[in-house]
């Protein structure tokens, strides 16, 4: 009885090892036209200045920083102003999907909160589709110029 459960404790660290190194981390680089009154629109004004202003987005996804560049997917979503204090922190929900590559069909939902005074700012991977389907990691992302973001999308699938 001693040596079934040495056993099944060896095939069960090996199936635990073996399931941890499986799937490894894909890095999908993009970048965001976030074109406030064309792709971005204001759906809700806050009372107090900026704050509780609230933003619908269906943004392109391109492969280079010009508009021109090859379209990868769309960022489909929301952001809040969720300060009101001085700086402007925005509360982001998004999906990032993707329409060609080998990721094609797939999605990546995002969350998190934008602090849009740091150089660059973190969200969090809070799931997916497709390929992607029950994922985690998080994104890098800053701020090229007002219309124009850099995406850095870390994910486990």
């Amino acid at each position: 009885m001693a040596s079934l459960t040495k056993l099944t404790l060896a095939v069960l660290a090996v199936v635990l090892v073996a399931g941890t190194g499986a799937a490894q981390a894909v890095h999908l680089h993009f970048y965001m036209h976030d074109v406030l009154g064309d792709s971005a629109m204001i759906v809700v004004r806050g009372t107090r200045g900026l704050f509780g202003n609230t933003v619908v987005m269906d943004d392109v996804l391109t492969d280079g920083p010009a508009s021109t560049s090859t379209v990868i997917g769309r960022a489909q979503g929301t952001y809040v102003v969720a300060s009101s204090g001085g700086a402007m922190d925005l509360m982001v929900t998004m999906n990032v999907v993707i329409r060609s590559g080998p990721y094609a069909g797939s999605s990546v939902t995002v969350m998190g909160r934008d602090d849009t005074g740091a150089a660059v700012r973190e969200l969090t991977v809070v799931g997916g589709t497709g390929q992607f389907r029950m994922a985690r990691g998080y994104v890098l992302w800053k701020t090229i110029r007002p219309d124009l973001l850099e995406l850095d999308v870390y994910v486990n699938p």
